[in-house]
């Protein structure tokens, strides 16, 4: 009897420790974020099929291995302390987690002051800092296709957007051919663009947009504002910032830093340094002129909607100041590809589909609904959104949602909403804005909603996804 109490124990926190690891992981590693995470969703869910790969680091090694050992010591004591342990192996981590937390610091600090060192010997480097609330990966890639050009330039891969993620980049790929270092810096509290700013010492910076994304930690619109523009302060009196005057957040903030040369970008923004205009679709894309100080030139690309236009606009800007040739710059403009999962366009047969799918926010949902909305369908075919709403917008998530749904009820034909975290709140939205019944589909995950919707699928039809949410928020 007791050897099978042994037996399920082991199997039951083998299980679930490696899905509570992985969640751990998408929160940051941070304790505090984890345990709110948890207290939303107590049962593992061992067999679901995750959206982000789960990477077995060092960090998550050594985790592992004092969680073994914590487990192993409730085996010694009682066969029933091991089962306790294995169906509370969330809070086993939670401890482990808390144990190593010293050891993980001084680790830490060793990469950091090693990454210094590498950097300050590398003289001559110029290094860009990019942040906001969205638009920061797809102006950085927009921006390294443009400098590259002209410069050796190296950029953070991914969402490697936090303190030790740059530290990495800088650890495991930086070369003393490297003229140019974009460094792309997300942040959850503030301090976190500081702290990434004291290391790097960035000498450009762009700041994308400042909106209510993960409103939920950092509590109020004027901590976001704060915190993104810690990188035009972290600038030299000599440095350069450019900044999104399309952004609400950015346009109301009070306290932008004026020690530096700071310029302001939009589309049709009279009072901005540089600005878009005259933007129209084509069959493989847009057009639109770039008009500043220097006069108007006419840009091609294959992207798609207006924030992809600013997000251009911005790294423009910054490939001009450095003095890259206007025309090697719309040459390298015509030849960007559409970033995976943002706004990015393919067909399935005659399917179209727009896969807006990462990380979005009201803006950029808006505006993608505003894509979706200009684009014409024959008759028998369907405008349709498939859509999770939004998360980690704290109080403001509700009423986003909701107008979400009534946005989508104005620009589609059919709407699908999936997952049951934001139901509600979009369905209030569809209806109030007059979509009927029949052109409503809900499901509880993508898999339901696609068989849902197949019916509306038909040749010629276009299909938006707008979200995806993250395997903690399922």
């Amino acid at each position: 009897m007791l050897g099978i109490v042994y037996i399920v124990s082991a199997a039951v926190f083998l299980l679930s420790i490696f899905y509570y690891m992985d969640m751990f992981q998408q929160n940051s590693y941070r304790i505090e974020r984890y345990w709110r995470w948890f207290k939303r969703h107590p049962l593992p869910e061992v067999f679901r099929k995750a959206k982000v790969k789960f990477t077995f680091t060092r960090r998550m090694r050594r985790l592992f291995v004092v969680e073994l050992l914590f487990e192993g010591i409730l085996c010694i004591i009682s066969p029933w302390a091991a089962l306790a342990g294995a169906v509370l192996s969330s809070f086993v981590l939670m401890l482990s987690a808390l144990f190593l937390t010293p050891l993980e610091r001084l680790i830490a600090r060793w990469y950091l002051n090693d990454a210094k060192k590498k950097l300050s010997a590398h003289k001559g480097l110029i290094i860009i800092g990019i942040t906001g609330s969205y638009g920061k990966t797809g102006t950085k890639n927009f921006l390294y296709r443009i400098l590259s050009e002209k410069y050796n330039v190296l950029m953070t891969p991914g969402n490697f957007n936090t303190t030790m993620g740059v530290v990495r980049t800088i650890r495991e790929r930086l070369e003393p051919f490297h003229q140019v270092f974009i460094v792309e810096m997300g942040a959850k509290q503030p301090g976190d663009i500081k702290e990434i700013c004291d290391l790097v010492h960035p000498s450009i910076g762009i700041v994308t947009a400042v909106g209510e994304m993960h409103l939920e930690t950092f509590k109020t619109l004027a901590n976001i504002q704060k915190t993104k523009f810690e990188l035009v302060e972290s600038l030299p009196a000599n440095g350069y910032a450019v900044i999104n005057a399309e952004s609400k957040g950015i346009a109301e903030y009070e306290n932008i830093p004026m020690h530096c040369r700071v310029d302001s970008y939009g589309i049709d923004a009279h009072r901005c340094s540089a600005r878009a205009a005259n933007i129209s679709y084509t069959s493989a894309g847009m057009e639109f002129d770039f008009i500043d100080l220097d006069g108007m030139q006419h840009y091609q690309t294959h992207l798609l909607g207006d924030s992809n236009v600013l997000n251009l606009c911005a790294a423009i800007m910054v490939g001009k100041y450095l003095e890259v040739d206007t025309e090697h710059i719309k040459r390298a403009v015509l030849k960007i590809q559409p970033v995976e999962h943002r706004m990015s366009i393919s067909r399935k047969g005659r399917l179209v589909i727009i896969d807006d799918a990462y990380n979005s926010n009201p803006q950029g949902a808006s505006m993608a609904l505003d894509v979706l909305h200009s684009m014409p369908v024959p008759e028998g075919a369907y405008r349709v959104v498939i859509t999770p709403g939004f998360v980690e917008m704290g109080d403001r998530q509700y009423a986003e949602c909701e107008r979400l749904g009534a946005k989508a009820a104005i620009c589609a034909d059919v709407l699908v909403i999936v997952n049951k975290i934001n139901r509600e709140a979009i369905l209030k939205g569809a209806k109030k804005s007059g979509l009927a019944d029949g052109r409503i589909v809900c499901a509880d995950n993508l898999a339901l909603a696609l068989k849902a919707a197949s019916k509306w699928m038909t040749p010629d039809s276009i299909v938006l996804y707008e979200n995806d949410l993250p395997d903690m928020f399922e």
